[in-house]
């Protein structure tokens, strides 16, 4: 044998023990994955694990006395299971520590296809509002409306409304309210609706939902309108869905056919809260 033949053979033959090996290692894979994604979804169904926040109203509360607790009651009963919580503030961390740790299994509200969970069709359409004291008479839609060319504002920091008042000149005017806190101990749209109350600022850039439960349910003597977007600014309004992991479609599924069947009554949880809604093409619903 030439020292070429016996390199071409001894090359053959190491390249036919690499593919035996590609094969049986492919072969394995496949032996497994289906395994592992039936795994994925074989988890306790006996009941529907919420991840929520404890202390974070209008939404959720331990007394389940949110209008998120009030919907997953709904999806649960559809479901037949009875509801359990994992109480965890949402601040960083939240879906690491909850469902990402499959300590719960369900997310009752995620802006839909924002990629940090697998979201569900979302169940509510709302947007950030511009509220005054409604014994001010103040018609305003935008933020650049000259009727609020002196007022005194007031918003959390680093959400869509801050990027207006600075196109708008308006930043020397606002209160700024936090918004990474534990909510166990600190509620920055309910503080911000407070003062406007009390004449601290005269009009708060806030999320529909607590402006909505603050003029419904805690009749604070307010108004609120949906703050009118303007071009080549961020978006305003947001449709809301529920969260669920990306391994599991069949649960994904099953709630979505929760969602479906039961719109009306979650539309009823909804207004009951004063949650202002949009209609799909973002007009404010009456």
């Amino acid at each position: 044998m030439t020292a070429d033949l016996a390199f071409n053979w001894s090359r053959s033959r190491r390249l036919r023990h690499s593919w035996a090996v590609c094969l049986a290692a492919l072969g394995a894979l496949l032996a497994i994955t289906p395994a592992r994604a039936q795994r994925a979804e074989l988890i306790s169904r006996t009941e529907l694990r919420v991840c929520a926040d404890p202390n974070n109203l209008p939404f959720s509360n331990e007394a389940r006395e949110g209008f998120e607790n009030k919907i997953a009651e709904i999806v649960g009963a559809d479901l037949g299971l009875p509801i359990s919580y994992v109480w965890f503030p949402q601040v960083t961390g939240f879906v690491r520590n909850t469902l990402r740790a499959r300590e719960c299994d369900l997310i009752m509200g995620t802006v839909s296809g924002d990629g940090v969970v697998d979201s569900t069709n979302p169940y509510y359409h709302t947007g950030y509002m511009l509220v005054t004291r409604a014994a001010d008479g103040i018609a305003a839609r935008s933020v650049g409306d000259p009727a609020l060319a002196s007022k005194k504002f007031g918003v959390i920091a680093a959400t869509p409304p801050t990027d207006l008042l600075l196109r708008h000149n308006l930043m020397n005017q606002v209160r700024a309210y936090s918004l990474r806190v534990d909510t166990r101990i600190s509620n920055p749209p309910r503080a911000m609706l407070q003062d406007l109350v009390d004449g601290v600022i005269d009009v708060a850039l806030v999320w529909g939902p607590p402006a909505g439960f603050a003029i419904s349910r805690e009749h604070l003597p307010l108004t609120a309108t949906f703050i009118e977007p303007e071009p080549n600014a961020p978006r305003l309004d947001y449709r809301i869905a529920m969260g669920v992991r990306a391994n599991e479609p069949e649960w994904r599924r099953r709630i979505n056919q929760a969602i479906g069947k039961r719109r009306a009554d979650i539309a009823a949880v909804l207004s009951d809260y004063g949650v202002p809604m949009l209609d799909e093409p973002g007009q404010a619903v009456p």
